[in-house]
């Protein structure tokens, strides 16, 4: 009897672990389009098409940004991270973009 009571004591002792373990923070997003991005001519509108809404939004230099993203924590196994971050000008259009991803 009190074996198994400590079997069930390790094991949820081990789910405990394992999630307090992990941390995810953002939402996916379409990665397969980033290369449909051109600078000076993909729009907001384009943008919020290919990847959804934003996970935050800001101002850079005085320029609208855009970040989608997704980051990963693990203390038992590789992080994941991906994250893309679109500057846009003043007319609308993209100005820059960065692109990086652990995967």
């Amino acid at each position: 009897m009190a074996l198994m009571r400590h079997l069930k004591l390790a094991g949820l002792a081990a789910v405990l672990i394992t999630l307090v373990g992990c941390a995810t923070v953002g939402r996916d997003f379409a990665t397969h389009n980033v290369d449909q991005i051109t600078i000076g001519e993909t729009t907001r509108a384009e943008i919020q098409e290919m990847f959804g809404e934003p996970w935050r939004t800001g101002i850079e230099d005085g320029k609208r940004t855009w970040t989608y993203g997704k980051y990963r924590w693990s203390a038992f196994g590789d992080d994941e991270t991906t994250d893309l971050v679109v500057r846009f000008n003043n007319d609308g259009t993209v100005s820059s973009y960065v692109y990086n991803t652990t995967e």
